[in-house]
């Protein structure tokens, strides 16, 4: 039962009143300076007191509720230090695009995130703007890992912009990606070496040996850079490179086999370096596509075609996939060596252009021809072309389309009357059935038989008469 008093007397001084919450923890607040709306306020907070303890009123559910209406910069920080294992770049750009929407649609609160108005911001901004399709869905997965986030912390008991749908990124691509030729990553290579020139730090030699790394392993521009002696393990079967969970993108740690000319090409290159030193130092910040336009131009080779760009991601790791399937590797080896999460994003690396299905469609084994087993006659008169039937012991007499037998007599139906039960069977003057259109098996029966000949171009043996 809520006690109820007063700290002053006075006419004027409020009632206070005690009582215990659903927890057992007592609670004291302010009431009225009447006594009676006194102790209906606290009757009300004991009633909602019971409910909380027996289940009829949730309380988590009442807490977010109230931390729905607290502002929503407070809950941007908290997810902001949430992301703090991620890469700067990550937190960056996630945190910029989720406070851009928030402040474009005017969100105080998380009470007041809405799908609705969420959309119609970012078409406004794909306008405003001319962002891409991959852009878009970019904004929008930012905002969607942050109201989920609020959801696993209890901040939100539901996704507010859950359902959103994403945009079709393969009818807006911005930057095409095109894969180079065996051919062409050789010239590349060249031409960096013979250059004498400096580009973005690095000598020409240094140059031609991050394009050879990047085409012969498929590693992405971060993952080099952070490469050592330390990541190669050359003297074990198979030799690999071990790229560490902290630069990989999927933020686990990998290991790829190498190819045997390059642990050769290493084995030269590692030499004299210490063992935490880095072989490509400051790669990752370097504009490595201004490297690759400029030592491809050098030999005559267009950094953009109608295919696409061949930047530094398509000249090295677009190249190596598109290699691989070309030279016989299987799908599934090649996702798992360019360690996508499924095949579909692996296809999207593969540049099959209409050469390769043609070469493809060249291996296709064509089909055996092979000659029925039945030989074929040519009718004398008119070069129509008759089945002969292998049959057994039996008789036989060919006869042609105008009703001839072999000996060019007139042949007579053998029918006495018409109906149904006529007895329409053809009789020797032997009395044996002779089956007509039949030839027989072996030399040694006794009865006409018609030479075979080759087979006529129109083929006749489902020709009816």
């Amino acid at each position: 039962m809520a006690s109820i008093y007063k700290r002053k007397k006075g006419k004027n001084e409020p009632y206070l009143y005690q009582y215990r919450d659903h927890r057992g923890k007592r609670r004291t607040e302010k009431g009225f300076t009447d006594r009676g709306l006194t102790e209906q306020a606290a009757a009300k907070r004991e009633a909602e007191a019971r409910m909380r303890l027996t289940g009829l009123i949730d309380a988590d559910l009442e807490r977010v509720a109230a931390t729905k209406q607290s502002p929503i910069e407070e809950h941007l920080k908290a997810f902001e230090g949430n992301l703090a294992d991620n890469t700067s770049k990550y937190v960056k750009l996630t945190m910029s695009r989720v406070r851009r929407i928030v402040e474009g649609c005017g969100f105080a609160s998380l009470a007041g995130i809405d799908a609705e108005a969420v959309q119609i911001f970012l078409r406004s901004l794909r306008k405003t703007d001319d962002i891409g399709h991959k852009t878009y869905n970019h904004y929008l997965q930012a905002l969607d890992t942050f109201c989920n986030w609020c959801v696993s912390t209890k901040r939100l008991s539901r996704n507010p912009i859950i359902g959103l749908e994403r945009l079709n990124t393969a009818v807006d691509v911005r930057h095409p990606r095109r894969a180079l030729t065996t051919e062409e990553v050789s010239q590349l290579i060249q031409s960096a070496r013979s250059s004498g020139l400096r580009i973005q730090g690095y000598t020409g030699e240094q140059r031609a040996r991050i394009y050879i790394l990047s085409y012969m392993t498929g590693l992405r521009k971060k993952e080099l850079a952070s490469l050592t002696p330390r990541s190669f393990a050359l003297d074990i079967v198979p030799p690999t490179v071990t790229v560490e969970a902290a630069c990989s993108k999927h933020r686990r740690k990998d290991v790829l086999p190498l190819h045997p000319e390059l642990v050769v090409m290493l084995c030269g290159w590692l030499r004299g370096l210490a063992q935490g030193e880095k072989l490509f130092p400051l790669l990752a910040v370097r504009k490595t596509w201004i490297m690759v336009k400029k030592d491809l131009e050098r030999v005559g080779i267009a950094y953009e075609t109608a295919e696409g760009i061949a930047d530094f991601h398509a000249a090295g790791r677009h190249t190596h996939i598109t290699e691989l399937l070309r030279n016989g590797v299987s799908l599934p080896e090649a996702k798992e060596l360019a360690r996508h999460s499924d095949v579909n994003m692996t296809m999207r690396y593969a540049h099959i252009g209409i050469a390769d299905q043609a070469k493809a469609v060249a291996n296709l084994p064509a089909p055996q021809h092979r000659c029925e087993s039945a030989t074929i006659a040519t009718s004398k008169d008119d070069g129509a072309l008759h089945g002969r039937c292998i049959s057994g012991d039996v008789e036989s007499q060919s006869v042609s389309l105008d009703g001839t037998d072999a000996s060019g007599q007139k042949r007579q139906n053998p029918c006495t009357g018409k109906g149904f039960d006529a007895d329409r069977r053809q009789l020797s003057s032997t009395g044996k059935a002779r089956v007509t259109g039949l030839e027989p098996a072996t030399s040694n029966v006794t009865g006409w038989r018609s030479k075979p000949t080759e087979l006529h171009p129109r083929n006749a043996l489902f020709r009816k008469y």
